[in-house]
């Protein structure tokens, strides 16, 4: 079942069924949460180097399949998008939650992103709101 939605998500996106693609993006629906660069590379063990990781992630973010979380280190963490992210557009302005326990990063889809009055002139291209706290597991 798992392979069907992968393969799914794929050809949905326009993008070619690869060993690779398909590994990567079921590490995504099996975790749950946000996963750094390193912490995918660890799940995929010796089998796809570090670029292949990278360029994965770079074309799944293109297609709207995941977006970037900031962390609080200056580095990124990458998430699935909802259904309705599509090439060069996502609409995943919901605050990620980053707890400061055990470290995981959890996308709060319920809860929604103010909308932001930018001065004239200024015009978003994504808006980011991390919390930082303890997750119901830790507390």
């Amino acid at each position: 079942m798992a392979e069907e939605r992968v393969t799914s998500i794929l050809k949905k996106s326009q993008l070619s069924v690869t060993d690779s693609r398909r590994v990567i993006l079921d590490i995504f629906l099996q975790s749950g949460n946000a996963l750094a660069h390193h912490d995918i590379e660890a799940r995929t063990g010796e089998k796809y180097d570090r670029v292949t990781v990278y360029r994965t992630l770079q074309s799944f973010m293109e297609k709207g399949i995941i977006h970037t979380i900031p962390t609080t280190d200056n580095s990124v963490k990458y998430a699935l998008c909802r259904d309705e992210c599509e090439e060069g557009h996502h609409h995943d302005n919901h605050i990620h939650f980053i707890c400061e326990s055990c470290g995981t990063t959890t996308c709060m889809e319920e809860i929604i992103v103010p909308l932001i009055q930018l001065p004239k002139g200024y015009r978003a291209s994504q808006i980011n709101m991390v919390v930082n706290g303890m997750c119901n597991k830790c507390k």
